[in-house]
């Protein structure tokens, strides 16, 4: 039977709650078999992180070690290159059956950037789109993403057919919390408790990670 299977990637610089919360009512509410979070090693379209990537990988795996369900992927910090997303879509596929449903997890920014994404346009045959967004929201898709969305967007997620090639969105909680918001709380010696578990504060004070 065909496996639905989610990807979530991302800097996680670090995680926190407003990742966790996304990832794990994406699961629920869409009955994942597996949701896997994934560190990038060289994001292409960001600064280099604060953290190593040892210490990123770290992070998340304390963050979900005791949820089901959750699980943590290192396959693009075992490459030396920039973490192209269609490159890792590509090992994966290799990894999975052919039915197996491989479902991308996007934030409604990330998803508006696609068209600078190095061979974008290959992505929907490797995977379907699953966008995440929030009623704040405000930036307008490009009209390519537009005209895109016309062709492959379906209702809902539970309506993704065959393994890949569609788009759907999902309305998530809006959790006012950011990586960056953290960081610059910690370099400020200001306390971060609550905005990532308790396991992951514990390791950034142990590490002295984002100090000033």
């Amino acid at each position: 039977m065909a496996k639905r299977i989610g990807i979530f990637g991302g800097t996680f610089n670090p995680i926190h709650i407003g990742h966790l919360r996304s990832a794990l009512e994406v699961m629920e509410s869409y009955h994942l078999d597996e949701l896997r979070l994934m560190p990038n090693a060289l994001p292409p379209h960001r600064a280099k992180p604060a953290a190593n990537a040892l210490q990123r990988l770290t992070m998340v795996q304390l963050a979900v070690q005791d949820v089901q369900g959750l699980s943590v992927d290192d396959l693009e910090l075992q490459r030396d290159t920039p973490s192209w997303t269609i490159d890792t879509l590509l090992v994966l596929r290799q990894q999975l059956s052919t039915d197996d449903q491989l479902l991308l997890i996007l934030g409604w920014d990330a998803f508006c950037g696609l068209p600078t994404w190095h061979r974008w346009q290959e992505i929907l045959q490797h995977c379907h789109l699953l966008v995440l967004q929030r009623p704040d929201f405000d930036v307008e898709a490009p009209q390519t993403l537009r005209d895109l969305i016309a062709a492959r967007a379906v209702a809902s997620p539970q309506a993704l057919q065959g393994p890949a090639g569609q788009i759907s969105f999902v309305w998530q909680t809006p959790l006012a919390v950011s990586a960056t918001q953290i960081r610059q709380r910690l370099a400020q010696n200001l306390s971060v408790r609550f905005l990532v578990p308790d396991t992951v504060l514990n390791y950034i004070q142990t590490q002295g990670l984002y100090q000033s």
